[in-house]
This record gives structure tokens, C-alpha cells and sequence, in this order.
């Protein structure tokens, strides 16, 4: 043994045996798994519609032969062909990942970069920022960022299946839920059923920022 470097010269065989793992290396395969599953949920979802991949091409502004390889899994389709491709079969964007087998214990967004979502307070000028999905189980997560601005229209007749969960982060607004308001400023939270109508009533201070997180049951 060489006593200058105490013996950490040289590898035991037990260490030379051992191949060397990278703890957040992605697995061989994983991102070829996924285009495949989310192939076969746009089929899926475009043969129970009865529509030809010339329909739902036009339907989404893109080429059939580029919806023929997002089906076959020969091309990784960008966020912004699954959100046409959401639109035009009347979906929801985190429907093509229902069926990905491999489970995935996270989901990160960079500051800024959650995709935007048309939902129906989008018309209302409210912006919303999906940032993560839940692709397993039978319970849908939905966490959103959602901003109002001085475009923005108030709307408290909101009415969907599930419960909700609002974090207010900027701002100051009046929130209906049901027969009842409440004033919401940076740090308030409000957890509700969102079967009774709600959304905001009253924009005091702009612009207004909330994280929503909206849960159901998968087959609602």
C-alpha cells in the first residue's frame, strides 16, 4: 500500500466491478417511450372523434405528414403542436399523457416558461399558466399561474367539476365563491368546491397573481 496517498491509489476490486451510475442521467429509451404514448393518444383521440389525419392536420394548422409521425411516435411534437392538437380534438393538452407508462415522480417549470392554456376565463382576459400535470391515477392535478391585468374582466360565475385551491401572490382582489366574497391580498388562501360558482368580482389592485390548483376525478 502506498502510505503517501493512503491508499486511495488504487481501487478495491469490489470498486472496479461496480459501473458508475449518474444519478440523474435519463434512462436509454425514456424520451422514445413517451413520443410513442403520446402518438397513441392522439390517435386515439382522433379515431374516436371519426376524423382523418388530413382533418385534424387542417383543424390544427400543421401537415399530415407531421401528424402521421407525432402519431407513430417518430417525432417529438413541441408544446405548441400539442396545445393545436388539444384545440382541435377538444381535449385537454395533459390528455396525451395519460397513457405513458413510466412513472415520473416530478414535474419541473423554469420561472416563466409554464405553457399557456386556454381555458375559459381566457376570453375574460385572464391568463393561465399551466405548470405541471399528473399523467397516472384517478385524480387530475391542475396547478396554474394566473395573472390579471388592466385587460382583464371580472367573472365569478366559474363552474367546474372537482375542488380548487387558490394562493394569492401580487395584487388585491374581491373573490366570489357561492353567496360569499372575500378579500384576497398576497399570502390569503381559499380552498373551495368548484361545483358553486366563483372567479373574481372585483380587481382593486393590478396587476393580480394567484397560483390555482384544481383537482377532480380523471373521468370527470
Amino acid at each position: 500500500m502506498d502510505k503517501a496517498s493512503g491508499g486511495r491509489g488504487k481501487k478495491s476490486r469490489r470498486e472496479e466491478a461496480l459501473p458508475y451510475q449518474e444519478p440523474h442521467q435519463t434512462a436509454p429509451g425514456a424520451h422514445k417511450l413517451l413520443e410513442e404514448s403520446i402518438g397513441r393518444e392522439v390517435k386515439r383521440f382522433r379515431e374516436k372523434l371519426s376524423l382523418t389525419i388530413s382533418e385534424v392536420a387542417k383543424s390544427a394548422d400543421m401537415s399530415a405528414g407531421m401528424l402521421s409521425k407525432i402519431e407513430n411516435g417518430a417525432t417529438s411534437p413541441s408544446l405548441s403542436s400539442l396545445q393545436a392538437l388539444s384545440r382541435a380534438l377538444h381535449v385537454p393538452v395533459t390528455a396525451f399523457f395519460r397513457g405513458y407508462e413510466e412513472l415520473r415522480d416530478a414535474t419541473f417549470v423554469k420561472a416563466g416558461q409554464g405553457l399557456t392554456i386556454e381555458r375559459r376565463g381566457t376570453r375574460a382576459g385572464h391568463q393561465y399558466q399551466l405548470l405541471g400535470h399528473s399523467p397516472h391515477g384517478p385524480v387530475m392535478v391542475e396547478p396554474y399561474m394566473i395573472t390579471l391585468t388592466a385587460q382583464s374582466d371580472v367573472f365569478p360565475t366559474f363552474q367546474h367539476a372537482g375542488l380548487e385551491f387558490l394562493y394569492m401572490l401580487e395584487g388585491e382582489v374581491v373573490y366570489r365563491h357561492g353567496d360569499k366574497t372575500y378579500t384576497m391580498l398576497p399570502g390569503d388562501a381559499l380552498f373551495f368546491d368548484a361545483d358553486a360558482p366563483h372567479g373574481p368580482e372585483e380587481l382593486r389592485k393590478l396587476p393580480i397573481r394567484y397560483l390555482s390548483v384544481i383537482c377532480y376525478r380523471r373521468d370527470e
